[in-house]
Formats: C-alpha cells, sequence, structure tokens
C-alpha cells in the first residue's frame, strides 16, 4: 500500500499524455507518495496565456508549439505566462521570448554554470511499485531514443535513456546526487544499494570523470542496519548517508521503525562511525507530511518535523545534518493554504522552524534542501516560492542552502533550475519580512545555492571545471548541435479534475 490507493490513482492520469508539455509544468506532478491536487483556476489562466502566447510566437519564428518548447524562448515565454498571472516575480521580458537569439544567447551564458543537482531517483528494474511504472509507460513512445518504443520498457531504460538524458543532455546540471527511499518491504525499495553505487561508478565511467555521487540509505531500528553501515563505509565509499524519520514513506501503514534525530540510544552510534570514516554529511528527509497524510499516519506525524534536529547538530558539530525537502510540509496539500499561511503569520510550517535552528541552538552544521519545495511552489505559488527562499536564505544563511529537484519524476530539471535563475523576491516581501534579494542568476548567492555549498560539503571544489570536455560534455554537444530537445514530459500523475 502507498499513500496513493488504486482508487485514488484509478482518478488521476498518467502526466507524460495528460499535462500540458510546456517547459514549466501549468500543474502539479506527483509520484505515488502524495496526491496531486486538481489545476487551480490561476494555472488554468497561465496555460491559457501561455497557449495563446506561444502559438503567436511559434508561427512567427516559423516552429511548431512542440518546437517552440523546446527553445530558450519557450522556456523564457512559460516565465512570461506566469508573471502575467502571478506579478513579477521571474527575471524575464517578452522580447526575450519573442527572439530565440536573445533567449539562446542568455542560456548559452549560463550553460557552463555549476550546478550540483544533491536530490535525484529512479526506480529499480523489478520494482512493485506499479504506479511508477503505469506512469512512465509513455517514456519510449515520446521520449529522446525512439527504439525504445519498439521493445518493451524496463526502469533500466529509464535510467540510461531518459535519466542520463534528461539529468544531463536536458539540464545544465553537472553532478547528481543518486538518492534512494527504503522499505520495510525489501523489494519496495528504490533501487537495491549494491545497485546504487554500480549507477554511480557506471556513470562516472562513461563520463569520464566524476559525475554521480550516491548515498547510502541507513534503515535505524532495523536488525542488523549498523552492521550494514560498516559494510557501506568498507564496500561502497558512499559519499553521504539518506534516513527517513519515518521510517518506510513507501509502506507507511506498516512503518515499523520510525526514529528521532537525537535519539542517543539508537543514533549516536551511528554517528560516531559516520565522523570516524570521515563520511559527515547526514541527509534526512522531513516534512511533505500535509495535514491530509498526517491525518491518515498521525502516529508518524511527530517524526515528520524539525524538532529532533537542533540537538543532534549541537550534540555533533563535526558532522552536517542536510534536511531533505527543507522540512516544507505543505506538499499533497493545497498550496494556496502554504501560501495563506506565510501571508497570515510570515511562517511556513515546518520550513521557518528549521530555519530558526542555527539561532536557537548556536549551530552552523544545518543545512536546508530545495527538492521538492521548490517544484511544487513554483509552480502552483510563485510568491511562496519567493518567501520560503526568503526564510532560508535569513535563516539558515546563503552557505548552506543546497540545490535539488526530486528529478527525474519532474521531469528534466533545466525548468528549475532557470526558475531559481529568474526568480526574485518582490521588494514589498523584502520591505515587510526583512529578506534580502536573491540577485543575478550568477551572482553570489544563486551560485552558492546551484553548486558552492554542495562542493564545499563533497569536496567538489577541483570539479568547477567540468563544464569543460569530459564525455559527457562532448555528449552533450553533439546532442544539442543535432537539434535534439528536451520532451518537457513530467513523470506520475495529475488530476483529472478541473
Amino acid at each position: 500500500m502507498k499513500f496513493l490507493t488504486d482508487d485514488m490513482i484509478g482518478g488521476l492520469a498518467p502526466a507524460e499524455t495528460s499535462s500540458f508539455p510546456s517547459p514549466v509544468p501549468t500543474q502539479i506532478v506527483s509520484s505515488d507518495e502524495f496526491p496531486p491536487v486538481p489545476q487551480s483556476p490561476r494555472q488554468r489562466e497561465v496555460e491559457a496565456r501561455l497557449t495563446e502566447l506561444s502559438d503567436r510566437l511559434a508561427r512567427r519564428q516559423g516552429q511548431s508549439r512542440r518546437r517552440f518548447f523546446q527553445t530558450a524562448a519557450g522556456m523564457a515565454a512559460s516565465f512570461v505566462a506566469i508573471n502575467q498571472v502571478f506579478g513579477p516575480i521571474f527575471d524575464v521580458s517578452e522580447a526575450e521570448a519573442a527572439t530565440p537569439e536573445l533567449a539562446q544567447a542568455r542560456a548559452d551564458a549560463l550553460s557552463g554554470q555549476f550546478v550540483i543537482d544533491g536530490h535525484t531517483h529512479f526506480l529499480r528494474d523489478d520494482t512493485n511499485l506499479t504506479g511508477f511504472i503505469r506512469g512512465r509507460e509513455a517514456v519510449g513512445k515520446f521520449g529522446w531514443n525512439k527504439a525504445l518504443a519498439a521493445k518493451e520498457q524496463t526502469l533500466d531504460d529509464l535510467k540510461y535513456g531518459n535519466y542520463v538524458k534528461e539529468i544531463y543532455m536536458d539540464s545544465d546540471t553537472k553532478i547528481a546526487l543518486l538518492s534512494n527511499s527504503p522499505s520495510d518491504v525489501p523489494g519496495d525499495w528504490f533501487i537495491p544499494q549494491e545497485q546504487v553505487f554500480k549507477t554511480r561508478d557506471m556513470v562516472n565511467r562513461e563520463a569520464g570523470s566524476r559525475r554521480m555521487m550516491a548515498h547510502f540509505t541507513i534503515t535505524p531500528g532495523q536488525p542488523g542496519w549498523l552492521d550494514r553501515v560498516d559494510e557501506a563505509i568498507e564496500r561502497f565509499k558512499p559519499e553521504s548517508w539518506k534516513g527517513y524519520t519515518v521510517g518506510d514513506n513507501t509502506h507507511k501503514e506498516l512503518a515499523a521503525h520510525p526514529w528521532h534525530a537525537d535519539d542517543a540510544k539508537l543514533m549516536y552510534p551511528f554517528y560516531e562511525k559516520a565522523a570516524k570514516a570521515g563520511i559527515r554529511n547526514i541527509c534526512i528527509h522531513k516534512g511533505l507530511f500535509a495535514p491530509a497524510v498526517a491525518e491518515r499516519f498521525p502516529r508518524l506525524r511527530p517524526y515528520a518535523d524539525v524538532n529532533d534536529i537542533g540537538r543532534a547538530a549541537k550534540d555533533w558539530p563535526q558532522l552536517n545534518f542536510l534536511i531533505y525537502h527543507s522540512a516544507y510540509r505543505w506538499v499533497g496539500g493545497n498550496p494556496a493554504d502554504g501560501m495563506k499561511e506565510f501571508d497570515t503569520t510570515g511562517r511556513s510550517s515546518w520550513v521557518s522552524d528549521l530555519a530558526e535552528i542555527p539561532e536557537k541552538f548556536g549551530v552552523e552544521n544545518v543545512y536546508g534542501d530545495l527538492g521538492q519545495l521548490f517544484a511544487w511552489t513554483s509552480v502552483a505559488e510563485p510568491r511562496l516560492a519567493a518567501a520560503l527562499m526568503g526564510i532560508l536564505v535569513k535563516g539558515l544563511g546563503p552557505s548552506r542552502i543546497l540545490w535539488g529537484t526530486d528529478a527525474v519524476w519532474t521531469g528534466a530539471p533545466q525548468w528549475q533550475i532557470e526558475g531559481l535563475r529568474r526568480l526574485e523576491i518582490p521588494e514589498d516581501m523584502q520591505r515587510k519580512h526583512g529578506f534580502k534579494p536573491l540577485g543575478a542568476a550568477n551572482g553570489p548567492v544563486k551560485t552558492a545555492i546551484f553548486s558552492g555549498n554542495s562542493a564545499r560539503l563533497y569536496g567538489l571544489e577541483k570539479h568547477a571545471g567540468l563544464a569543460a570536455q569530459d564525455r559527457f560534455a562532448a555528449m552533450k554537444g553533439d546532442y544539442e548541435r543535432s537539434g535534439a530537445g528536451r520532451s518537457n514530459l513530467r513523470y506520475g500523475y495529475v488530476s483529472r479534475a478541473g
């Protein structure tokens, strides 16, 4: 059982074939973890404006709408439409959308930006999570490799025929960290642990440089879990650790081993091992626990917030606590509720709590990851995306925010990269809440978020020149010269309603 039951899935539609194929999504796309909310009236207005704008500009440029949407001008047009509906939040003009040379010049100037995506996924070939498979049946038909349509699809094809394409070819991502999700049902892990590291090594071998990093996923409380940590240190040499404090996030109804990060008896022996091994980055899934989820799984609610992070960080200053999703609560809920909460209180559950940890506990080793938080809010409530960035920068500081997209669930991550490059906190929000501007796409704040902070944590400063030539860079050059482009597909579900 997943959060989405078969009955729920019956009321949804596959995102590949049922969502508007624009560069930036115009409605919420979900995986099995949470239900997608119906397209809001303002999202429908964005879609309508973008349809009109793209048809007009595509005709003027002698292109189909589909091809226009694969271009830098088409990406710009998406943000123009969002600004028309939500107000001037993204740095873009219709002149950019209407002038392919102008849009492409900007894209080319930023294409070498060092981008580290600390939060990416795919699924194992023999997964029992059939909802993911049903949500991806169209990949071969609509994807870049047309040969995929001629044979039965597996998630191994998705890994190389789509994951590598969307992360490394269709976006400016230079290094990706492959994440995972555990389960108390052995066959329902996203990926077997050993396959994670085989994939990391295969990608780096194919690229001829260090293009992928990987977590080892910890399962506190499961029998023998610390022995597996010892094995990971010896065999796999992971770049970091990943854990879900709710335990089994896939089968929440079965989760037998939720845990708190500050449980000294359970967790501190692990922290000692991690510190001794020099693998100091502890990535912890938090948030994504909207009220509807809490109603179904009330016993897990105390494990989903960040009340356990401050003490653990204070007790273990030699470790880094990387909080995935920045503990954003409202994914799976109505994005308007998240916006209303901020407008009413100036806070956001549980992002504000996370941002206050450094001052409250006197620590400097707590970080916020943007996976799902940015994708969800920039599509549905872009003012909320700006507010969340303001909260995190003000509380954690720009040196402790980490770029992550949760791709490939959300498709090629270029639209999210462009979203942050263009995002600015509105002046009225800056004045009222004391937020500082985010600045230019390649300015100090966004540069730190995109790569500087992760590079420091993972010792990657030497790789800042990756945009030069390795095999992936050469492949991408050939790919772009051949006229290929993003499929603009998303993977998972959209609501049929609305």
